[in-house]
């Protein structure tokens, strides 16, 4: 199928910056030159249309691109390539999209009032909005910093909420299995219910944000998240409590799936790191601090539903906060509020984002948005190995809250209270891991300059490599210093500083690792990957008692030690071959080869036409290909 008028213009858009960034020699004719404040026109972001259109190309009014007075040469500048192609490869894979959509077998209805059809449009794409530039202040990644770090916090706080109410019902377990008289297993379920609706949640709400942007989705969750939660407090009996507990946790799961793709949409390669460092310090933390705040009030007058009020408080503190704060980052959803206020203002009712020609159909949104997550999860080989040790990894840390009770109350006496203040000792080691990673950055943002501005996924992974093996460690010393009273507590509390590296490293730079990798997919490639860590969350918490009474401490460390060493060579493989596993990936995008730098005399050249120098950070954004097809498969 040969291209359209656009996808033409995107090559020579390519072809013009690949020059400019990697001059070599050539044998073909120089271009004309032109004035450095004139450039040519180049059908940016939103307004890229595809090769399934059944229109030809159009014919232009000059023949040629038009030529307008500007300060910037667009066309060549890497930031703005970014974004036609990442804007391509949404619009390529949003439901609706496909002509197919549109077909129907009734007859045409008339126009109406005996009107004839108008005619068509001149030129629907002179009508289509675009980003003003690579310094567009509508671009969520040319925010100010100020806007961007609070946005950071406070999506922070709200994913934190999320995972903080997760296990702060851990504690209250046994006072409603007491209360409703049901075993023990019976009250864990409160847990395993809420962390079961973390593994469904991302199923709608990651899908949902590629479709109706970020602010939407995160908005309605929290509320929801808030509303069960209140109901959980109140719940006359055990059925109302569990399953509240389950939608809370479908609701809670909506900031898991989406926060990462709002900070991929925010910072660019160069510093996504650092946001996704605040995201996984608030998805781990939270858990680890929710055991020794519900210790404390389950032991005092108030109650266990205490627990359940506290976590319904914080959930409505962050929906106000993200109902009058948090601002679209979604760039086709923001191009939709710019068309909206250019037809208020201009009465031009023609002009429209690309994303509002989108007609959903029901069946193409199942096939295509819902059973997205599902399809990167057990087709690509790195999302499917990276989530199966992400989930063991994630079903340890909602284990744990049932080992430390057997270590410091059944070993050492504690009380519910106490024995959630040994958790911090992962919390340290947390705080150690993400200090590791943004000590790092440095070194990353050199290799990205080095590199001429192509991130190589792959420079995340040797601290998953290292996590890998602490995690290991820490498995094995808090089993076999914890299962003897005659070892000071201080032993297997400290056991967590590496424990908690672990944790924190592997998950932190893998999250990293899949953004990368998966970057116009983020969102979908996390919620598969959430939906299989949230089902060992919710599992390996039913079969901790029974292990840990059968095996003892020590011999049941040692299973989950072995294990956890058998993975590490998971991230090892990635780092080694994960360049060739992605060259045959359908949906993570592929980069140019590094070009030869330049010349001194090219780089006179450069200075001739008056353009600015490579910014590596916006051209780590550039992929060379995207599959556009891969979505029709």
């Amino acid at each position: 199928m040969s291209m359209d008028e656009v996808d033409r213009e995107l090559l020579r858009a390519e072809q013009d910056a690949s020059q400019h960034m990697s001059p070599t020699t050539t044998h073909e004719p120089a271009a004309p030159r032109r004035a450095s404040n004139e450039v040519e026109r180049v059908v940016t972001a939103s307004s890229v249309s595809t090769t399934s259109s059944s229109d030809g190309p159009r014919e232009r009014n000059n023949g040629g691109l038009s030529r307008i007075p500007t300060q910037r040469d667009l066309e060549r500048h890497p930031t703005e390539l970014s974004r036609i192609n990442t804007a391509r490869s949404q619009h390529d894979a949003t439901v609706g999209r496909s002509l197919r959509s549109r077909e129907s077998r009734k007859p045409l209805p008339n126009f109406g009032a005996g009107k004839p059809f108008p005619p068509q449009l001149p030129n629907q794409e002179d009508y289509v909005v675009e980003f003003d530039g690579p310094d567009d202040p509508y671009h969520a990644q040319n925010w100010s910093l100020k806007r961007k770090i609070l946005t950071a916090a406070m999506l922070g706080y709200t994913t934190m909420t999320s995972a903080f109410a997760s296990s702060l019902f851990s504690a209250a377990t046994p006072y409603v299995a007491k209360e409703f008289g049901v075993s023990s297993e019976v009250g864990i379920l409160g847990v395993s219910l809420f962390v079961l609706g973390f593994a469904t949640g991302p199923t709608f709400w990651a899908p949902l944000s590629e479709l109706k942007g970020r602010r939407m989705p995160i908005v309605v969750a929290m509320f929801g998240f808030s509303l069960f939660s209140i109901a959980c407090a109140t719940g006359k009996d055990l059925q109302t409590v569990l399953i509240c507990r389950f939608f809370a946790g479908f609701c809670g799961a909506c900031p898991l799936a989406v926060v990462a793709a709002v900070f991929s949409d925010m910072f660019n390669n160069a510093t996504r790191g650092i946001a996704i460092t605040i995201f996984s310090m608030a998805v781990f933390t939270g858990p680890l601090l929710a055991p020794f705040v519900g210790g404390f009030i389950v032991e005092s007058y108030l109650g266990w539903r205490w627990t359940m009020y506290l976590a319904s408080i914080m959930g409505w503190v962050a929906f106000c906060l993200d109902l009058l704060f948090l601002r679209e980052t979604y760039p086709p959803v923001i191009l939709i509020e710019k068309a909206a206020e250019l037809r208020r203002r201009t009465l031009n009712w023609g002009i429209h984002a690309k994303q509002e020609e989108i007609e959903v159909d029901f069946k193409e949104l199942l096939q295509k948005n819902f059973t997205r997550p599902m399809r990167l999860l057990f087709g690509e080989p790195i999302v499917t190995l990276l989530s199966i040790y992400m989930a063991f990894i994630y079903g340890l840390l909602y284990l744990f809250l049932t080992a430390y009770p057997f270590v410091f109350q059944k070993v050492h006496g504690f009380n519910a209270g106490q024995s959630g203040l040994a958790f911090f000792g992962m919390i340290i080691g947390q705080l150690l891991a993400g200090t590791v990673v943004l000590l790092d950055q440095p070194s990353y943002q050199r290799k990205l300059a080095a590199n001429n501005g192509i991130p190589i996924p792959e420079w995340r992974l040797p601290i998953v490599i290292a996590g890998g093996v602490s995690f290991t460690c820490g498995i094995f010393w808090f089993g076999w210093s914890g299962y003897r009273a005659d070892v000071h507590w201080i032993v297997p509390a400290a056991s967590g500083i590496m424990s908690g590296f672990g944790l924190m490293g592997i998950f932190l730079q893998a999250l990293n690792y899949l953004v990368d990798a998966y970057l116009m997919f983020a969102a979908s490639a996390i919620a598969g990957n959430t939906f299989l860590r949230s089902l060992c969350g919710a599992g390996f918490p039913l079969f901790a008692t029974y292990m840990f009474n059968g095996l003892g401490i020590e011999w049941a460390a040692t299973l989950l030690g072995c294990v956890a060493a058998i993975l590490v060579p998971i991230p090892v493989v990635f780092y080694l071959y994960g360049h060739k596993i992605r060259a045959k990936s359908h949906f993570a995008p592929t980069f140019p080869p590094v070009g030869a730098p330049a010349t001194a005399s090219s780089s006179e050249n450069d200075k001739e036409e008056g353009d600015s120098p490579v910014d590596h950070a916006a051209a780590s954004n550039v992929p060379k290909t995207t599959n556009t097809e891969s979505e029709k498969a």
